[in-house]
């Protein structure tokens, strides 16, 4: 249906509000409101009536409904003052009085493509960072009046992944233009200028829910992810929220994977700052001091190009925490918090940036205090952040909070199953379970560890330990000299001044440690 009024078209299936040729951006709840306003403009609507209808009962204060007539009014080229077509009747509540057409197209009806009629002669250009669309996920219920869960996870999902600070997100209003008609991701990359695309879709039958996903190289078709998600519909938000939290969890690490890959094609002459970074990813986070030697040239160099480059402090701040952690060289410790604390100044919008830097500040700066406030700032800005939920979980362990550790290692494991940094949940997992007797879940814990990231002597020394508590000293003693292999310089002295521990956490690891004969000074 679209309903006609001034210049303006409302397209309630496209969800679109165009002036003339022009689309109009429009939140999502004010093009409802919008909607409403018009398909009851014979009458005056109450505040409760709009709550009831709009937001479906949910609890809204008069100075967000305010805020949605506002925008309303803006959005249509209205405002409070003149009220010409959103009048206001006090105590009473609003009504929309100008003149409206209506006009259902039916057949003749416009094609997605041909309200781009020159997207085929004039594609846009493909920006030089990753960018992704999100389609509107297709309803194959048998109810369609399920479209507006489906509309609601997109716009959940498309919300979280503008958070991803090194990712450009198509706004709704643009991918939703494709709503209701056959798009083919080539075509889609090409009009949007956009790198990948990700489409899915939505099945409710009874009290449950089926969801799908499928991300999408758009230059060449390809398929680099997919998952389907099943749940219960007892709490229709919190289903919406769970699942559009989990898609977000687990593109972002495949999106890292792809960017990584597609850097290495490059001219090496072609690099900027964000592609030294790209190109450093694969030595920056296995906690490895040689490692760390090829990644540090390459992350300088992005901070010569762009001095307030948060996602290059924050790796480089890890790299000189792995290579003090070997060397104990105190211009390496002094470079982890000086590179951290610029990740934090520069960073405020970066939850990755974010929970490194609180990482390497609980560490090396040993400010726990500072560390967690960076931590929560990091997971209010995106709840999914791997980073920040590993890295947290890994401090937190450290600490002896044992309860929130664990269940931010295993909302981590839950988000991104197959991420190569889940050695850090699992260290965080064992080292909660071994502080509270948990020996068997401990061991099983660092047996993951070891097969994610086999040469990290730390994860071979949580394994040293969990053996010990399970009684299995030969084992240990066998696991301890793997340790010193990878570490000849290891001492459970040294280890302490690298890792912020909480004295009884860390006396009961020492403990274990010495049973199995690693040295202690």
């Amino acid at each position: 249906m679209l309903l006609l009024f001034d210049n303006l078209v409302l397209d309630c299936e496209r969800r679109e509000l165009r002036r003339d040729a022009t689309l109009v951006p429009v939140e999502p709840k004010v093009f409802d409101f919008l909607v409403y306003l018009v398909q009851n403009r014979e009458r005056v609507l109450t505040r409760d009536e709009l709550i009831n209808s709009v937001w479906k009962g949910r609890i809204v204060s008069e100075s967000a409904l305010a805020s949605c007539i506002s925008a309303a009014r803006s959005a249509i080229g209205d405002s409070g003052e003149r009220q010409r077509l959103i009048k206001t009747l006090p105590r009473k509540g609003i009504r929309f009085v100008g003149t409206v057409g209506e006009n259902d197209p039916g057949e003749s009806k416009p094609q997605a493509t041909e309200s781009r009629p020159d997207a085929q002669d004039h594609p846009r250009a493909i920006l030089d960072r990753p960018s992704i669309a999100v389609l509107p996920f297709q309803n194959i219920s048998s109810d369609p009046e399920q479209e507006y869960f489906a509309d609601g996870m997109v716009e959940d999902i498309i919300s979280g992944l503008s958070r991803i600070k090194w990712l450009f997100v198509i706004a709704r209003n643009s991918s939703f233009v494709y709503k209701g008609s056959a798009t083919d991701v080539k075509q889609v990359g090409r009009e949007l200028g956009v790198r990948y695309v990700l489409e899915g879709s939505v099945r409710k039958a009874g009290n449950r829910v089926r969801i799908t996903a499928q991300l999408n190289d758009a230059a060449t078709g390809v398929h680099f992810w997919s998952e389907r998600y099943e749940r219960c519909l007892d709490d229709i938000f919190a289903v919406q929220d769970e699942i559009a939290m989990s898609v977000i969890g687990a593109i972002e690490p495949s999106l890292r994977k792809v960017e990584i890959e597609r850097v290495k094609r490059k001219r090496p002459d072609s690099l900027d700052a964000y592609d030294f970074v790209l190109r450093a990813l694969p030595f920056t986070y296995s906690h490895r001091a040689e490692d760390a030697d090829n990644a540090i040239p390459l992350l300088s160099r992005a901070l010569e190009l762009e001095p307030n480059y948060a996602a290059a402090h924050a790796p480089l701040a890890l790299c000189h925490h792995s290579r003090f952690r070997f060397h104990l060289r105190d211009e390496d410790r002094v470079a982890a918090v000086h590179h951290a604390r610029s990740a934090i100044s520069a960073g405020n919008d970066d939850a990755t940036a974010l929970g490194i830097a609180g990482f390497v500040i609980s560490l090396d700066d040993h400010d726990n205090v500072t560390a967690l406030d960076v931590f929560d700032r990091a997971l209010t800005l995106s709840s999914s952040n791997i980073f920040a939920l590993l890295c947290s979980a890994l401090v937190l362990s450290f600490m002896g909070r044992t309860e929130i550790a664990v269940e931010r290692a295993e909302r981590a494991l839950r988000l991104s199953p197959f991420d190569s940094l889940n050695y850090l949940a699992y260290n965080a997992l064992a080292i909660s379970y071994f502080t509270t007797g948990r020996y068997e879940q401990s061991h099983d814990a660092t047996r993951r560890s070891i097969q994610i990231n086999p040469r990290f002597s730390v994860c071979h020394l949580f394994h040293t330990a969990a053996l010990v508590g399970l009684g299995r000293n030969e084992e240990a003693k066998a696991e301890a000299n793997r340790v010193l292999a990878l570490d000849p310089e290891f001492t459970i002295s040294r280890f302490s001044i690298t890792v912020g521990f909480e004295p009884t956490v860390f006396a009961l690891l020492a403990d274990a440690w010495r049973v199995a004969g690693l040295p202690e000074s």
